[in-house]
């Protein structure tokens, strides 16, 4: 598992985008009926534009292909993993380069190799992309939906309901920002015998999985198939649909997931839990990887 860590974002490492991703502000506070002066410290959302270059029939283009509103840091995982998951992208291999777009500026240009092209039929946005939903700027609905080529392959994972418990506690240990702001969701990955992996933090819970995606696609170690996804928050469609791209079989919510989330799970024989706390949690699909 090694090589998930070895990809490390050119503006800042994982621990050490801490002092740009957090802003410190004055506040007055309303306790037992008396204000005070202050302090709190939010978390930073800001927008990134997700470019993409290319050689084309027609020559060289470059096109931008979302903005997105998300936590500095980690910012070229977060556009390869996009990019992959919307299916844009399928392989490493496609790309040449990754980088600040230029000087001073919120977007990171991916450049792809000459005989790649992007796949952007289906994956038309509005160029807008909230922190709270992934999805909402999609231009059809048939562009919803993409398709992995991991859904499908087979396994015999069986995991003792116990190690899953144990999970939201060594989630709160990895969660450093969350700590200081209370305002940023995560993911997280572990093995299979619950030994953490990796974790990423953003103000919008489908940046966070496009980061550990994306680490993993710039790493050449996907699918994830071998690794169970902890989600801080909810489970949503959007997100159970990136975790069939990535290949992964076991996701694990702290909260509630979607009907379509529950469906899309169901569809592709991915193991889903929700409402996961240290005494327990709900089996939403593929119980039978689940040993009580």
């Amino acid at each position: 598992m090694a090589g998930f860590c070895e990809y490390i974002s050119n503006n800042k490492e994982s621990r050490g985008m801490e002092t740009i991703a957090i802003e410190s502000i004055k506040i007055k506070r309303i306790c037992h009926g008396h204000i005070a002066d202050a302090d709190d410290q939010l978390a930073v959302e800001e927008p990134m534009e997700i470019q993409v270059a290319y050689d084309s029939e027609t020559g060289y283009l470059k096109k931008n292909i979302s903005v997105t509103m998300c936590t500095p840091g980690n910012n070229e995982e977060l556009a390869a993993g996009f990019l992959f998951t919307e299916g844009i992208i399928k392989s490493r291999n496609e790309i040449k380069s990754i980088k600040q777009s230029s000087a001073g500026s919120n977007a990171v240009l991916i450049t792809l190799n000459e005989y790649a092209r992007p796949h952007l039929q289906n994956t038309a946005r509005n160029f807008y992309t909230t922190s709270g939903c992934g999805i909402c700027g999609k231009a059809s609905i048939d562009a919803v939906k993409t398709v992995s080529v991991f859904s499908y392959e087979r396994d015999d994972t069986k995991l003792n309901a116990g190690l899953f418990c144990r999970l939201p506690a060594e989630l709160r240990k990895q969660q450093a920002m969350f700590e200081s702001t209370g305002g940023l969701h995560a993911s997280a990955l572990f093995d299979f015998t619950g030994n953490f992996i990796l974790l990423r933090e953003d103000v919008g819970r489908h940046n966070a999985l496009d980061k550990v995606i994306g680490n993993a696609f710039m790493n050449n170690t996907l699918p994830l198939n071998n690794t169970v996804l902890l989600l801080s928050g909810r489970a949503s469609f959007e997100l159970l649909q990136k975790s069939s791209m990535a290949g992964i079989k076991i996701v694990a919510a702290m909260g509630a997931p979607s009907s379509l989330a529950v469906e899309l799970a169901r569809e592709n024989n991915i193991t889903l839990i929700g409402f996961l706390k240290k005494d327990g949690f709900n089996i939403y699909s593929g119980k039978e990887r689940i040993i009580v």
